[in-house]
């Protein structure tokens, strides 16, 4: 019972605006067209910083409803929060993945005003594919996001980040829609890797990475930290005892210190 009243008071400091449409276009592959949700923190009249959290589930799973504690909670911390839904495989390839996560990133740059948000501090974070979605949209410049519109990016037990590697080791098959998702030709595998873009204009990172997660998710952040340190050699992932799915289940709790670490990242950038 008590635990009850505290979720529903924090519930109550907390408002929901819902089913928000973000695409310029929507193509006529999609089954139902992907919208957004915006947490913010109820009765407050100053701009705040905005994250914007892209969920995994590789690349053909998940929703943006089921994350609501990551909005609520964030909110609660005077975070304004964005969460989309994007189209899954195998009705998109991860290229329209990345369209959509990218004009999910320019509309929170143009609207987001409108929900007491700071334009100019915007921040993106997603677990697992999200991971991979918001960096290769925020670093590979084909997909429109103008420099210094992301101030920052944080990685949680992200996937992905160097699909060049884990698909020339596990060719894509119909399991998990890879075929789809990636398709079979190693040229699209290296544009699908957020590692090739790094340069020194690749906005600040946080990363935080499970010493039980899956192997290849190690791998390949590992790779990516190579490839990063000649850009930003202070970066240290932050590594917890934990599986992949328990690196986002953490922010059911709003006393997690994965809270006051995010937004002291997003308070020094």
């Amino acid at each position: 019972m008590i635990i009850g009243s505290f979720f529903l008071l924090s519930s109550c400091a907390v408002k929901k605006h819902k089913d928000i449409s973000y695409l310029e276009t929507a193509t006529a592959s999609e089954n139902e067209t992907p919208k957004l949700n915006v947490f913010t923190p109820r009765n407050t009249a100053k701009k705040l910083p905005v994250l914007i959290y892209v969920h995994g589930g590789y690349w053909n799973s998940g929703n943006k409803d089921i994350y609501g504690f990551f909005g609520r909670n964030f909110a609660k911390k005077d975070v304004v929060t964005v969460i989309p839904s994007y189209t899954l495989s195998p009705n998109a390839n991860y290229e329209t993945m990345t369209q959509q996560i990218a004009q999910v990133i320019q509309w929170t740059k143009d609207s987001i005003a409108n929900y007491n948000g700071d334009p100019d501090q915007i921040f993106v974070t997603g677990h697992s594919a999200g991971g991979h979605l918001v960096a290769l949209a925020t670093l590979d410049k084909k997909y429109g996001v103008e420099s210094n519109t992301v101030k920052g990016i944080i990685l949680n037990d992200a996937a992905g980040l160097d699909m060049y590697t884990y698909l020339q080791n596990n060719p894509p098959t119909t399991k998990h829609n890879y075929n789809v998702t990636w398709t079979k030709e190693p040229a699209t595998w290296k544009d699908a890797s957020p590692m090739y873009y790094l340069d020194k204009d690749a906005p600040p990172f946080l990363i935080y990475l499970g010493s039980k997660t899956y192997p290849s998710i190690i791998n390949s952040n590992e790779r990516f930290l190579e490839a990063l340190k000649p850009f930003q050699p202070t970066v240290e992932p932050i590594v917890l005892k934990k599986k992949h799915v328990s690196m986002i289940t953490q922010y059911l709790w709003p006393w997690n210190d994965r809270f006051d670490e995010i937004k002291n990242f997003i308070e020094q950038h």
